[in-house]
């Protein structure tokens, strides 16, 4: 792999995940090196890499997040110029079952990040993956960066503590560091167990002849659905700026979990009232109803606007299921 002289180095935790792969393809794009980390990289599939093509040009390394000697000696061996936290359990439905693993894979890996820059004292830029989970249910009002949290899940209440370590450390030791709130961002590379992916698998069986109806729970939740590949940018952005600081990314618009069903069905050619069927089961210990956001601050200092809203997302995920190829 040859690369550019100077190239910047980053290093992606989660790489594999969908958010680490668009990611690791975006710097690779800018002439990053990249390295990518996992627990185990010699036995990791790195799926997501492979579907984008890009699993030969991404350095993988084997590195526990929650063992601070690992976290230590990695950061020495790469050397990054940059960081991106992207790692950690990412349900927010498992999250009630394993609170425990949520808690100490978001928290205490982001914790060991911070400390591992803080202790080296290199020049560093650490960015963060928050989460809009952490202001709850924000009603009728858009959160922005001064928005309060309020987090209704162990999920939430995790990323929120991640939140105000990576907030403590910038301020007391001066570290680069800043957390990207992001609200839903969706891709074809989303694990099925995500609600628009279980949309979106169960619509595309039916299109083909399936007699299945789609169990949901509450379909007046409302959330704020972007794109994912558009969002990474917004990353790679934030760790440019002079100054580190927080930012909300999202596209500014809310739309119902109905909307996007009926969006994505509509895309096969069906009516979706004719397959779906409500399913209490489904139903979360302390559902989040509206989440709605204000990324202004974010088009403001950074420039950022998301181009994709919902029915493009839609749209783009049923090109995908018909096409088999990652955009």
């Amino acid at each position: 792999m040859k690369l550019q002289k100077g190239a910047k180095r980053a290093l992606i935790t989660g790489v594999s995940g969908p958010d680490g792969s668009y990611l690791a393809r975006f710097l690779l794009e800018k002439g990053y090196e990249v390295y990518g980390a996992s627990r185990d990289a010699q036995a990791a599939s790195f799926v997501n890499l492979h579907k984008l093509g890009i699993r030969d040009k991404v350095h993988a390394v084997s590195m526990s997040l929650n063992d601070f000697r690992s976290v230590l000696q990695t950061l020495v061996n790469v050397k990054p110029d940059e960081v991106y936290n992207l790692a950690a359990q990412s349900s927010v439905g498992l999250s009630f079952d394993q609170p425990v693993e949520t808690m100490e894979s978001v928290s205490i890996g982001t914790l060991n990040l911070l400390e591992a820059v803080r202790f080296l004292n290199m020049p560093i830029r650490l960015y963060s993956a928050g989460s809009s989970e952490c202001f709850g249910d924000t009603g009728e009002f858009a959160a922005d960066e001064t928005t309060p949290f309020r987090p209704r899940s162990p999920y939430a209440v995790a990323k929120a503590a991640a939140f105000w370590e990576v907030a403590n450390y910038r301020e007391a030791y001066k570290i680069h560091a800043c957390s990207g709130i992001l609200f839903n961002h969706e891709s074809p590379l989303r694990p099925d167990r995500f609600v628009t992916k279980k949309v979106l698998n169960a619509a595309s069986r039916i299109a083909g002849g399936s007699k299945e109806r789609l169990k949901l729970g509450n379909l007046d939740i409302r959330r704020d659905w972007g794109w994912a590949p558009e969002y990474v940018e917004a990353m790679w952005l934030m760790l440019q700026q002079e100054a580190p600081d927080d930012y909300v990314i999202a596209t500014g618009e809310s739309y119902s979990l109905r909307e996007f069903v009926a969006e994505v069905f509509s895309n096969f050619g069906l009516d979706w009232k004719k397959y779906v069927v409500f399913d209490p089961a489904l139903i979360r210990p302390n559902e989040l109803l509206v989440s709605r956001a204000d990324p202004g601050k974010a088009y403001r200092e950074l420039g950022w606007r998301a181009k994709c809203k919902m029915k493009d997302v839609a749209s783009m995920l049923v090109d995908w299921v018909k096409t088999q190829k990652c955009k």
